[in-house]
């Protein structure tokens, strides 16, 4: 259990823990497709394009690929899902297009009123390895207000690196175990812990899709497990 009296900050995962970017994406190309007039599988075409980022991401962090935010390495994903989707045609421009729909991200319904709730005792800050401007513009699209977005594009080192972690702490002043992340994954939290933090585990049923939700039961090495985002906030806030 964290000792909840220690923990003045509270950093967030946001793609898949705030934000539903499954269905984003899924409808977006599913629309995408409809217009053209060909059928693919937009929920594969949408997990390949997400799960192929964060390939990506694991060759910047190794140093096999220079330095780059989540913009271009989903550029980079796209190209790549293009290829075994041929019936869509796209071109650069409709890639670049499409890319940018990273840049709506649905959200899930139960988050807003829980961000205010524990803003009313917490620092809460965004910790993710998406892009700062990706967090601005789908935070700004559903009116969210965070008290700092920490990008990992602007800490040098990505999560799950230990750096990464360390990195947010120290731009927030406080010590790693003042600080409590909050994810619906648990090798993200799982790392964190690594790095000091307390964690706090959130499951999203649904996040990669309907029956790709895996296993979604309480982590007993996690520090607070809830059920939904007013559950979090019934254990932190009271």
């Amino acid at each position: 259990m964290a000792d909840l009296d220690r923990i003045k900050a509270l950093a967030f995962d946001v793609g898949g823990t705030v934000f539903d970017w499954h269905s984003t994406i899924r409808d977006e190309v599913s629309r995408l497709a409809a217009d053209r007039g060909v059928e693919i599988d937009a929920p594969q075409f949408t997990n390949q394009w997400r799960f192929g980022m964060f390939q990506h991401l694991g060759r910047v962090r190794s140093g096999e690929l220079p330095w780059m935010n989540a913009d271009a390495l989903h550029r980079l994903a796209l190209d790549d899902v293009a290829k075994d989707h041929p019936s869509l045609d796209l071109s650069e421009a409709d890639r670049e297009e499409l890319n940018t729909v990273w840049h709506r991200l649905n959200i899930w319904p139960d988050f807003p009123q829980a961000l205010d709730a524990l803003r009313s005792r917490y620092t809460v800050v965004v910790l993710t390895v998406l892009s700062w401007s990706i967090v601005v513009d789908s935070s700004k699209r559903h009116s969210l207000s965070w008290d700092g977005i920490l990008s990992c594009e602007f800490l040098g080192h990505y999560k799950p690196d230990k750096e990464a972690y360390l990195a947010g702490a120290r731009t927030l002043g406080v010590a790693p175990e003042q600080v409590m992340m909050v994810a619906a994954h648990p090798g993200d939290l799982r790392a964190a812990m690594a790095a000091g933090f307390s964690s706090a585990y959130v499951p999203r049923p649904g996040e990669r899709g309907e029956g790709n939700d895996g296993d979604l039961s309480p982590q007993d090495d996690i520090s607070v497990n809830a059920t939904d985002f007013p559950d979090l906030v019934r254990k932190l806030v009271g």
